[in-house]
């Protein structure tokens, strides 16, 4: 295994904690908690907290075209990282220093530059560390990987949603800036242990946008587009499904749960089902029907239509005046999670073994975008959907809108599929040096 990988997969959990403990209260933050410049509340209506949280993620998973250039071309990786990580502290102390739309706005600007810029890099370095000598054990390790994601991500949305109960936003989102600036002194202490790959200078850009380049980017974009559809609807798990919680009956378990603590369930369900499709379901399919990453991301964009009926279903009971139980999301929550595990992770490695050497940032990049893409989509349905006070699509007629959406892109992926041309390239091995 190589010697840097667990800097990675620190750095990873520590800073997933930051990222998911901040976002996780971010919705209910705006619709509870946001004062005016006086002190006195001032919060946001649900559907424009659902439009600007799904903006926010939107800018997260733009900037990473950034990061992915300036990484490739003139810094490298590492220092990339570093620098940008900084500015991602400062924007979690904005949070924590100032509870109005004024600090809302500057906390996320440069969370969402930090957070977005290192990404491309974070992940493009992992596939960095492996040479044809133990490219096998890649797969192996972007699980692991993911797994730290969700670690970090799992105890944030559990414990910071009772900070902010507790404490307030003031120590509720300066926890997760502690974390983050954890994880930027672990990656920091892996400087000698990382195969660093240079910064290519300007043949990165022209790379790029030269014949071949263009014909990648053209390929995969196609790929990225119908992504967009499926991170439309995930994302909505840190939004609209946190404040469908508030309309349902929370205990379960024997526990009063908060309404953004239920995110954390995705994350519990990511750490049982990574073990498990790696090492039971994975094997086991592969006796009878071949799973190639194409595949793996077909099936799991067809998994996350059930998420989205269970949750119009429960939206139906909610105007009918009943109460339904949180145990309904938590099945929402198996089919979405079971989506992420073939979609999200295979996402990752099919991304990185598709670009070419001197674009593995700036490919990740592109996979990224889809992200923005979808969020962005989600943002305009919010915004659209609501004139004069009145919602268009209201209800379960808002989640239905995005089943049936998710269902046309499935199909549409599969021919998609079928047409799509795998390639798989590797860094060489190269030795690490500070």
């Amino acid at each position: 295994m190589p010697p840097g990988i667990f800097y990675i997969v620190a750095n990873e959990a520590a800073e997933r904690f930051s990222f998911y403990g901040m976002s996780a209260i971010l919705t209910a933050f705006m619709v509870h908690n946001l004062c005016d410049a006086a002190g006195a509340p001032a919060p946001m209506s649900k559907s424009d907290a659902v439009a600007y949280s799904s903006l926010f993620v939107s800018a997260v998973y733009f900037t990473p075209f950034l990061g992915a250039v300036v990484s490739d071309a003139f810094l490298g990786k590492f220092r990339t990282v570093v620098i940008l990580s900084i500015v991602y502290c400062f924007g979690h102390l904005a949070l924590s220093l100032n509870a109005t739309r004024a600090g809302l706005l500057a906390g996320l600007s440069l969370i969402a530059l930090g957070a977005g810029g290192i990404k491309p890099c974070v992940s493009s370095n992992v596939g960095d560390q492996f040479g044809a000598a133990n490219q096998h054990l890649m797969t192996r390790v972007f699980g692991w990987f993911y797994f730290a994601i969700n670690f970090g991500a799992c105890i944030s949305q559990w414990t910071i949603p009772i900070l902010l109960k507790n404490y307030g936003p003031h120590v509720a989102f300066g926890v997760p800036g502690i974390l983050m600036l954890a994880a930027t002194v672990i990656f920091w202490l892996g400087r000698r242990k990382f195969v660093h790959i240079p910064p290519g200078g300007n043949s990165v850009l022209k790379d790029a946008f030269s014949r071949e380049g263009r014909g990648i980017i053209a390929r995969l974009a196609v790929v990225y587009i119908v992504f967009a559809v499926f991170w439309s609807l995930y994302y909505q798990t840190t939004s609209a499904w946190v404040l469908q919680a508030d309309e349902m009956d929370r205990h379960w378990l024997g526990h009063d749960w908060l309404s953004p603590q239920l995110q954390a369930i995705n994350s519990i369900l990511i750490l049982v089902f990574i073990p498990l499709f790696s090492y039971v379901i994975y094997p086991a399919v592969n006796r009878f029907f071949k799973l190639t990453p194409l595949r793996k991301i077909s099936i799991g964009f067809f998994m996350t239509v059930p998420s989205f009926l269970i949750t119009a279903w429960v939206e139906k009971q909610i105007s009918r005046g009943l109460h339904p139980g949180i145990v309904w999301q938590f099945m929402a929550y198996v089919f979405i999670t079971a989506a992420e595990i073939l979609v999200s992770i295979t996402g990752l490695e099919f991304s990185y073994t598709q670009a070419p050497g001197k674009m593995k940032s700036f490919v990740m990049a592109l996979y990224f975008g889809s992200i923005t893409l979808g969020t962005f989509f989600t943002y305009l349905v919010n915004k659209l959907n609501a004139h004069d006070g009145k919602l268009y699509l209201e209800g379960a007629a808002y989640y239905l809108f995005f089943t049936w959406l998710m269902l046309a892109a499935s199909v549409l992926f599969i021919l998609v599929a079928l047409r799509f041309k795998s390639r798989t390239v590797i860094q060489d091995e190269s030795p690490a040096h500070p």
